[in-house]
Parts: structure tokens; sequence; C-alpha cells
């Protein structure tokens, strides 16, 4: 493993320094971020890393940090290189930084159809150089953060520009670029998932839960642990796990004291903060607003798990669909959610488009939101499955 020279940037003074250097680089910016996922209930950066060529690596402190607004200014006119940009730019939305133009190594690397799509492992394939990922998980909302840990992170993105050129490289070979740039595109310009109306019912283990009652209790305990641990900035599942709320509903207690001597119901705030979790559990066993089973969105499809038993004409419909995309996939060299969205399969097998022709097909994948190059791809193809 290599090592990479990096200066540290906690305050606005030295972001502007940092930011008026970075703008005197050339070539693209690589750029990644640290959070605290499974510490922290927030999604935010705790650090951000940035490289150019001629300018060299800095580490951005958030914490100290009030106006990123020099460094969005000075992060323009070339693109952004991250590696799986889908899971750091909400943090980095959040904060000021929007790319104009994106390259995702990660992406990329899913598209030539790479074994491993890891940053270590592509580094390692393409640049021969080791990456050491011991402190991918660590809890970077940490202050004062670890030598060893920035070391970690200034390496991570110094290596960005050159793994750029290497994958790129990969994609003209293969002609593949113009399947990424509009990858790029769709993954830069993606609205945020709107959030869900019944958050709670995505409880892991839930579905054990059947009755109005239980699902009462559950929410509320749901509801209960979400506003603790937004109050305390403390990822929900640290504080008592999905499978802690699961089992006080099943067991059912009658009391504070019967609740405390469940040995199903653990986590570190089980005890600590247990009358909130009984007054939590007694909403839901008094309350007049019970929960009814969990209703489809509108304009969604059924779960396709139980198509074969209720709807078996679509499920064969998506067995055939799924069976040409895959072949597809392997004379593309990709896999096959990356040629084309699972979900735009399912909605293809619920809902056949009312012209079966690869045009008529082409036009409803373009509706479902897939890609221009994915779309020229699979709609011949899969238009062979509607035709009688």
């Amino acid at each position: 493993m290599t090592s990479a020279a990096w200066s540290m940037v906690t305050d606005d003074a030295e972001l502007r320094r940092a930011s008026a250097l970075i703008a005197t680089g050339t070539g693209p910016f690589g750029v990644d971020t640290e959070r605290a996922s499974g510490f922290k209930y927030s999604n935010r950066a705790y650090l951000v890393q940035v490289f150019r060529r001629g300018a060299g690596t800095f580490l951005f402190d958030p914490v100290g940090i009030s106006d990123f607004a020099p460094l969005a200014a000075a992060l323009t006119g070339d693109e952004w290189v991250l590696h799986a940009a889908d899971q750091d730019l909400p943090s980095l939305a959040e904060i000021g930084l929007v790319p104009e133009r994106l390259f995702d190594t990660e992406l990329s690397s899913r598209l030539l159809g790479l074994e491993r799509v890891g940053l270590g492992a592509v580094t390692q394939e393409l640049l021969g150089i080791e990456l050491a990922k011991a402190h991918s998980a660590a809890d970077w909302s940490t202050r004062p953060l670890p030598e060893p840990w920035l070391e970690y992170a200034a390496l991570d993105v110094a290596l960005l520009p050159d793994l750029r050129d290497a994958v790129r490289a990969r994609l003209v070979e293969a002609g593949k670029v113009d399947f990424a740039e509009q990858e790029f595109e769709a993954v830069r310009t993606r609205p945020p998932k709107p959030k869900a109306a019944e958050p709670w019912r995505k409880l892991s283990g839930g579905n054990r839960l059947r009755a109005p009652r239980q699902l009462a209790m559950a929410r509320e305990l749901w509801t209960a642990r979400d506003d603790f641990a937004r109050s305390t900035d403390v990822a929900p599942g640290r504080l008592l796990p999905d499978a802690s709320i699961v089992a006080a509903v099943s067991a059912n207690p009658r009391s504070a004291g019967e609740l405390a001597s469940l040995k199903t119901f653990r986590g570190r705030a089980s005890r600590s903060e247990l009358d909130r979790w009984w007054k939590a559990i007694l909403r839901g066993k008094t309350t007049e607003d019970l929960p009814g089973p969990k209703t489809r969105e509108p304009g969604s499809i059924p779960s396709h798990r139980g198509w074969a038993q209720r709807h078996p004409e679509a499920a064969d419909r998506l067995t055939e669909l799924r069976a040409v995309v895959t072949a597809e996939a392997e004379r593309q060299h990709m896999p096959p959610e990356n040629l084309i969205s699972p979900a735009l399969v399912r909605e293809l097998a619920w809902q056949p488009p009312a012209d079966p022709s690869p045009e008529g097909v082409a036009n409803r994948l373009a509706d479902l939101g897939a890609r221009p190059w994915q779309v020229a791809l699979v709609a011949p193809i899969l238009s062979t499955v509607f035709v009688d």
C-alpha cells in the first residue's frame, strides 16, 4: 500500500485558501466523503475529500466549516470522479456541493462486467495498487479523527483521477462510453426518493405482526425510537434493534417490569429508556387509531413474490422476460440489473404494452425511465416475449 500527502481543512479561512489552490489545478476532481452510517441518525458527511492534479489532496472537516460556497465554486469546469456516487451525492448536496458533470468508477466497473467492483478491487485490478479498507466502516463522527483514518481517506480520493482514466480506456475499448455517460447523468440528476407515508411498516421482521393491535404497538415503538434517535443523532438500530421491537410486540408485556424481563428485548437503550418504550407500548395498546393491512401505493403493482399463485400469467411473462434479459446481459458482459432495472421488467410483465412491437416496447420503457442505450438494446428482445 502506498501513501498520499494531504492538507487538513478545519475552518472557513482554511477552506477559502484550499479552494483557491484547487481552482488552479488541472483535470477532473476526485471527490469522496466519509459518514457515520450505523452510528448516527443523520447521513451527513463528517469528512469531505478532494484531490486535483496540480493542487493536491484536501480533507475538509464539515464540523468546523460553516460555508462551503468557495469550494463549490472551485469544483466547476470539469468532472467529479466518485466511486459509487449515489452513496455520496446526497450528503454532498446537503452542504451545497453538487457536480456539473460526473464520472462514477464503480458504475463503470459494473458496465464493464468486472467481477469485483469495490474500490479496492478495481484499484488493484486496473492500477496494481492495494488499498486497505480497514476504516471504511468506522465512526467518522469521532473527534479528533485518528491519523491512520485520515491517511486512508486521503489515499482513496488521490487515486480516483488515475482510476478514472484507466476505467475510461476500458469503456472506450468496449464501446460503452455512451452507456456510461447516460448512466452518470441519470445518477447526477436523480431526485431524492419521496419519504414513505408509513415508514414504520419497513420494520425488519414486521411481517410477522398481523393483528391491528400488534401493528399499533409496533408503530408506536418505532415512532418513539425514531424521535429519540433523531433528537440524540444516534442510529435507531443502535438504540433499539428492529428485532427487539418485534419481540416486545409479540410478547405483549403487561407491565414495564415484564418488558424489562424479556431477554429478547435488547439494545443499548432498551433498559435506560425503558419508560419511553413502555409508554409507547401503552399508546399502542389503547389507541383507537388501529392500522389496517399495508396498502399499495397508487399506481404500484403487487409484489411479484405472490404472482405465481395469484397472477400466473404475469409470473410466466416475468420468467420469460428475465430469461431474455439475462441472456443479453451475458452478451454485453454486464449484470442484468445494469442492463435494465428489474423493476421495469416487472412493470412490463404486469402490464404488457398495448403495442408489442419493438417500437411499442421501446416507448413503454422510455416512459418508465429507461435510458436510451438500455431501450436500444433490450426493446427488440423483450418484444419477442409478447408476440404470440
